[in-house]
């Protein structure tokens, strides 16, 4: 069975998550404790005990999650003895989790990928504030039928997440517009999204900017695993085409429905998501339903993937 490694995004994230395995395991332990040195902060801190309205702040939630995950991978490695590089043959991650990816697949340290989150988060949080906006998931349409709403209110595709659930960008006015455009569609809900800012859409232009001087000097080195990419859908492993493709994705769109579609093609019958959450899994099955998909959050489903190998 050829399987892929993949890493959520943001709204994943819960307090208390990896705790257990941070008080059971010291490879996890490491990787906590590891990214509160990089960051200067107790992270650790605010992942387990909140408050979840710090732990929300886009500056934080993105390193936070992307330990989470690394948690998850060092304790495969090191307790479990799954060699990463051997047993997936790709590597992907919804926006931020691509950075997760990335250091999973050693084209980025753990304290290089904490400290570009923390920079990455802050700047979104930046843009969200000077150029306010909101996003909504469309449920039940095409995608096609979605780029048609989208261009008639004047929003942007964001996240094409799986066949049937588009999440859109834009102005507040412009948000507005979609409920009745798409219900016009023939849409079955359109769900207001509660995050603070209109992420990938051009309203992120100055976060992008910002990201550009960051990125092009970060130390990204070849993976060791090729990265289907967010913005191409496509397996990528040249340092600075994936430093690039980070730059746009900032503003872009996350091609999530083709990523999946792409390993699918590829071989790939098995999607592994190793984090907090359980959304790429589900969103797998609406996309590829004859693709399994698992989840790794907790000791308890560490052990049960284990024991499949």
């Amino acid at each position: 069975m050829t399987k892929a490694l993949v890493f959520p995004g943001q709204g994943s994230q819960s307090v208390g998550m990896g705790k257990d395995l941070f008080d059971t395991f010291t490879s996890a332990k490491d990787v906590f404790l590891e990214v509160d040195d990089a960051l200067d902060m107790k992270l650790s801190d605010i992942i387990f005990n909140g408050p979840a309205e710090e732990l929300t702040l886009t500056q934080n939630t993105q390193p936070a999650l992307m330990a989470m995950s690394m948690a998850v991978v060092r304790v495969l490695e090191k307790d479990f003895g799954v060699s990463v590089k051997d047993l997936f043959a790709y590597v992907a991650g919804h926006s931020l989790g691509q950075y997760a990816a990335l250091c999973a697949a050693g084209a980025l340290s753990l304290g290089d990928t904490a400290r570009l989150l923390q920079k990455r988060g802050a700047a979104m949080a930046r843009a969200a504030e000077a150029n306010p906006g909101k996003m909504a998931a469309v449920i039940g349409l095409s995608i096609e039928d979605v780029h048609d709403v989208a261009e008639k209110a004047g929003v942007f595709v964001a996240n094409d997440n799986s066949i049937g659930q588009v999440v859109l960008s834009g102005s507040a006015e412009s948000i507005e517009k979609v409920s009745v455009l798409a219900s016009e569609k023939g849409a079955k809900r359109v769900l207001p999204l509660a995050v603070s800012g209109a992420f990938h859409s051009p309203l992120m232009k100055a976060a992008q900017e910002e990201m550009k001087e960051v990125l092009e000097g970060a130390p990204v080195q070849t993976p060791q695993i090729p990265l289907v990419d967010n913005v191409t859908a496509s397996a990528v492993t040249n340092p600075e085409e994936i430093k690039q493709l980070l730059i746009e994705q900032i503003t872009g769109s996350v091609r999530w429905t083709e990523s999946v579609q792409y390993m699918h093609q590829q071989g790939v019958d098995m999607l592994v998501e190793v984090g907090a959450g359980k959304v790429l899994s589900g969103l797998t099955k609406r996309i590829v339903a004859e693709m399994q998909a698992i989840s790794i959050n907790n000791i308890l489903s560490l052990e049960e993937f284990s024991k499949t190998l």
